[in-house]
């Protein structure tokens, strides 16, 4: 199991979390998980703060995925399913998250770092960083419904198409053309204006961003469709065992898939 941290700070109405596993590039463990799921509930019960910030520690990634070691135990779909129900539990905590939050993105944001990069306001990055999840080009496994709608939704169906079906990374140029970036950063200026950004955000009245931030959260997930059956179709498959062996002993080239 690979080591890895959440960690915090409160500099007045901002509190700024950080994903603390550099040694892999910033993939996050099933208790990081649900540490970032507890700091999202605990933001929701204090209405002193104002603003989220979200960032890497180590300036190459902003999350690079998740830990999937646990994969290789899987042996149902039934277990994928439970797998995407946690995840959706940690995602739905960020996504209810009243105060505006921002992500500041240098270098990869991938798989989980797309997706919660997605649940946040706004996102600013570095002009190298790179955006996808090409699931469909390493383990074979597949999103929730909540996770494509949330991505969708942030990135457009389009490119959140071209990141899944042929495992496209986007630059941080064609997702600013998007407006999925608020704006690109050098990484020299990055704390300048994450703090400008943040001062911003902080005035706004608070009844009217959590109103909002509401109103859309609903608008997202008001109405997914049930896939739960086709996600243990998928997690319960050869293809995904595959995919997972493969990935574990970083063979280099996409597995033979066979549908199955």
């Amino acid at each position: 199991m690979i080591a890895g941290q959440i960690t915090t700070a409160r500099d007045g109405a901002v509190l700024h979390v950080r994903f603390d596993n550099p040694a892999a590039h910033n993939a996050l463990t099933g208790e990081m998980w649900l540490d970032l799921r507890d700091v999202a509930l605990g933001v929701a019960a204090d209405p002193s703060v104002r603003v989220v910030t979200f960032r890497g520690v180590g300036g190459k990634a902003f999350i690079s995925g998740t830990d999937i070691s646990k994969f290789a135990d899987f042996t149902t779909g039934e277990q994928g399913i439970a797998y995407e129900r946690g995840i959706d539990e940690c995602m739905g905590a960020i996504d209810a998250i009243p105060c505006t939050t921002i992500a500041a993105v240098e270098g990869w944001a991938v798989g989980g770092g797309i997706n919660i990069a997605s649940a946040c306001d706004f996102r600013i990055a570095t002009p190298d960083a790179k955006f996808g999840s090409p699931i469909g080009r390493t383990i074979g496994n597949c999103l929730s419904a909540a996770s494509v709608a949330r991505v969708g939704g942030a990135v457009g169906v389009q490119f959140a198409k071209r990141m899944v079906l042929l495992g496209e990374m986007l630059t941080a140029e064609q997702l600013l053309a998007s407006g999925f970036l608020l704006k690109l950063v050098e990484r020299d200026a990055i704390d300048g204006e994450l703090t400008a950004l943040c001062a911003r955000a902080a005035e706004n009245a608070p009844l009217t961003t959590r109103t909002t931030k509401e109103t859309i959260r609903r608008m997202t997930f008001g109405d997914l469709p049930a896939i739960e059956a086709l996600i243990g179709e998928v997690y319960g498959s050869a293809d995904f065992r595959r995919g997972v062996a493969d990935f574990l002993a970083k063979t280099k080239r996409v597995p033979d898939w066979e549908g199955r």
